[in-house]
């Protein structure tokens, strides 16, 4: 697979709708924020790459009307050719638009993977992966009752790189609520497919509104749940779904204290305890580091 996937963005500057970027640097295995921005709105492209969103994902598909998507399409390509870098929703593997999309985007310079919409069998990513002369990750947008009972074999497939929740289409899918009990099971089949499969933790399904009380509960739901990333709709939700998926400056004291003393023991193990700890504050160090979160000063 193409270490596209973890690519830094660089800076870059070009004029019109030409990427003018903050440098990336949280890899895309880590990326907690994924937001989406609609293919038909070319003019925001920048202004969505300068955010501060771990992830940028230029949607061609639920975002576009079928009438559109060439258009769309084309101002995608455009930006990825002068600069600009992002993920790209493409449109499903059954639809007539799937083959366009790739064979217009795998020459893109600027493309750092795509999003398979409504995947439900490893084949679909498979051939995805393929028609991207295996050069691109993908990451697998499931969407359906098929797609979850399926989850644990799209994350097998060879070019799988995150699994991802597409709630609201799931929700019409099955006529299940938005209630985070009614959501546990496809969230939970995600993320044991996800560590089946040897692939980082998938990214949750949007919040839709503006409320950011709502948007922290849902998002410590996501957490709680095992998932490590979340889409977002808007800009505005980033800095919330950072904070709440990045460990606390308490949970990173505590990492670095019981990292310390595991080392200034010889790094002895002392009972049953001991291996689940160092396993959840190296986890812990690995993503303050990513994300840039201190302990507490004393």
């Amino acid at each position: 697979m193409s270490s596209q996937g973890d690519a830094v963005v660089a800076a870059a500057s070009n004029e019109g709708q030409g990427a003018v970027r903050r440098t990336r640097s949280v890899p895309a295995k880590l990326a907690r924020s994924w937001l989406l921005v609609p293919a038909t709105k070319p003019e925001v492209f920048s202004d969505a790459d300068r955010s501060a969103a771990d992830g940028i994902i230029l949607d061609i598909e639920d975002a576009v009307d079928p009438s559109r998507k060439p258009q769309a399409r084309d101002a995608v390509v455009e930006w990825l050719s002068s600069g600009g870098e992002a993920w790209v929703r493409v449109n499903d593997a059954s639809s007539e638009f799937w083959g366009e999309d790739l064979a217009a985007l795998r020459d893109a310079p600027g493309l750092q993977g795509v999003m398979l919409a409504k995947t439900e069998t490893p084949r679909q990513v498979e051939d995805t992966f393929r028609n991207l002369r295996n050069s691109f990750p993908v990451i697998a947008l499931v969407e359906s009752a098929v797609g979850i009972e399926s989850a644990t074999d799209i994350a097998r497939a060879d070019g799988a790189f995150r699994l991802a929740f597409g709630s609201g289409d799931f929700r019409r899918d099955t006529g299940m609520s938005a209630d985070k009990e009614a959501m546990a099971y496809p969230r939970a089949k995600l993320v044991v497919a996800s560590r089946c499969g040897n692939l980082p933790g998938p990214i949750d399904g949007p919040t839709v509104g503006s409320s950011h009380p709502v948007l922290r509960e849902q998002s410590a739901t996501t957490v709680s749940m095992g998932m490590t990333g979340k889409l977002c709709l808007d800009v505005e939700q980033v800095p919330v779904i950072n904070e709440v998926i990045s460990p606390t400056p308490t949970d990173v004291a505590w990492a670095n204290g019981f990292l310390a003393d595991f080392e200034a023991r010889g790094c002895v193990i002392r009972d049953g305890s001991d291996l689940p700890r160092l396993g959840r504050a190296r986890k812990i160090a690995e993503l303050a580091d990513a994300f840039n979160v201190s302990a507490p000063a004393t």
